[in-house]
């Protein structure tokens, strides 16, 4: 046997390592998911979602089991970061993952897989709005505070006192954790254009249609100052727009369906939830 030829061999096997190794590593990625989704939550937890996160007592029983399998999971493969002094607690968690999980319900996606850490402030926090100019030198346009945002890689940044706020209000018409999960889900295909990965691509037509046509009247109305159940700030672009109509879509369903009713029976298809009739069945 020549030496090229144990050469190839011996990539040859190194390689089918390398890919066995992959291999186990998501059959097992996969074996304890499926564990968590079929376990039951502790006690203090499911004390959280029933006395913190106001839309959880909406939910049917059956989304309710699926949502405590997808925060098992979520809490498993997510770091949490505390920024500017804030202390990550299990309340802070599972609050956030709650609403983060809301989202995933009655569907195939997996539970945010570009996403590692989720950065926490204790309030808003202040950013820089940047670009970078020839030769790499970073120029800094301006600075602003926020409250959340979605990176499309790696983290996302949410401020406690805005989550707090809006978490055990459920007449509260704004949540910051879907806004920005909700972006999560726009920049999947790795584009944040308003229009996440659609179960069905004959689907994507109408979605295009209805989209353009709402957020082309919610940025007349933002114009002139005239209010709608979508908050302006969807008017920034349709990136926005679909993250604050997801917040609408939610946190006030009933308001959205009477005011734009193709729009919201979009979000009922893409999403596969129907909040509405939880607030209809709600006592």
């Amino acid at each position: 046997m020549s030496f090229d030829t144990l050469d190839i061999i011996l990539s040859f096997a190194a390689a089918m390592l390398v890919i066995g190794g992959i291999f186990l590593a998501m059959y097992r990625k996969s074996r304890r998911r499926e564990k968590l989704m079929a376990g039951k939550l502790p006690p203090e937890i499911l004390e959280v979602l029933e006395k913190r996160v106001a839309l959880y007592s909406l939910l049917p029983d059956e989304l309710k089991k699926e949502l405590h399998g997808r925060i098992a999971v979520f809490l498993d493969e997510k770091t949490f970061e505390g920024c500017g002094g804030m202390e990550i607690t299990p309340l802070v968690k599972v609050t956030i993952a709650a609403f983060a999980c809301l989202l995933l319900l009655n569907k195939d996606f997996e539970c945010y897989p570009a996403l590692n850490s989720i950065l926490v402030y204790p309030d808003a926090y202040v950013a820089s709005n940047s670009r970078s100019k020839l030769g790499g030198v970073t120029v800094v346009q301006k600075q602003s505070a926020r409250l959340g945002e979605s990176w499309t890689y790696g983290n996302l940044v949410l401020s406690w006192r805005q989550i707090e706020n809006e978490a055990g209000n459920v007449h509260c018409h704004e949540n910051v954790v879907l806004h920005e999960f909700a972006h999560q889900l726009d920049q999947l295909d790795g584009y944040a254009d308003g229009t996440p990965p659609l179960p069905d691509k004959g689907v994507y037509p109408e979605w295009r249609e209805v989209m353009t046509r709402e957020y082309e009247r919610l940025c007349r109305e933002a114009e002139h100052a005239v209010k709608d159940v979508i908050d302006w700030y969807g008017a920034t672009n349709p990136a926005e727009f679909f993250a604050v109509t997801t917040e609408s879509f939610f946190c006030n369903p009933l308001a959205l369906q009477r005011a734009h009713d193709r729009l919201y029976q979009l979000f009922k298809e893409f999403y596969r939830l129907d909040p509405a009739a939880w607030r209809h069945r709600a006592p």
